[in-house]
């Protein structure tokens, strides 16, 4: 019966399973070089088979924690929070970012989009993945859109996600970690030659931050 309250609570947002929290450096995209706390959900079933964080997959090996406690949590550390995963829309963030802007904190995510958007968010970073792509709803919300690149062809998804964005979404293309060696080569060509879209690097793995 306990573990039945447990899961209703989670199904409301107003517990979530986390997986980690810790305060940083913001190392990709837009707000890269700035102070951030970071708020991990674990559970994700996009399956990137490049994902960095595949221990974040499993929701059900993260414990659910009370959205108050997050929030109290990081309001301690910044006035910006990023919610990451995982998949952190695969749960109802709602409550989460109620409790966060009750504080009045800035409110981030980092989301494929694959599933419907919810929350309060004055940040939308939109990393789609081709076997699972976005919602329609949140192409038309998102201020970032950001493509990982791991081969020629993430290019020609690139130019299809970047059709659906609004006129003033800022376009990253971000080479995947393990073959930086071989893709960076390549989106500064491509980059060059279509100067819409602008360079990301995990600036915080060469920086050997979280």
């Amino acid at each position: 019966m306990v573990e039945d309250n447990v899961m209703d609570l989670v199904d409301k947002g107003l517990m979530l399973p986390l997986m980690e929290e810790f305060y940083t450096i913001q190392g990709e995209g837009f707000h890269k070089g700035t102070a951030a706390y970071f708020i991990r959900v674990g559970g994700c079933d996009v399956g990137c088979h490049w994902c960095d964080v595949k221990e974040s997959w499993n929701a059900e090996t993260h414990p659910p924690t009370a959205v108050d406690h997050i929030v109290d949590h990081a309001a301690k550390y910044s006035n910006t929070i990023v919610v990451t995963g995982g998949e952190p829309l695969t749960w109802d963030m709602g409550p989460l970012t109620e409790g966060l802007k009750a504080k009045n904190l800035q409110t981030h995510i980092e989301t494929s989009g694959a599933y419907p958007l919810t929350g309060i968010w004055d940040w939308i970073c939109l990393s789609p993945k081709k076997n699972k792509l976005p919602e329609g709803e949140i192409y038309a919300k998102a201020d970032e859109l950001k493509v990982i690149v791991y081969n020629k062809h993430d290019f020609i998804f690139a130019e299809e996600q970047a059709a659906k964005v609004k006129e003033d979404c800022i376009l990253y293309l971000q080479p995947e970690w393990s073959v930086r060696d071989k893709i960076v080569p390549m989106i500064v060509e491509y980059v060059m030659q279509h100067p819409k879209w602008k360079v990301s690097l995990q600036t915080h793995k060469y920086l050997n931050i979280p």
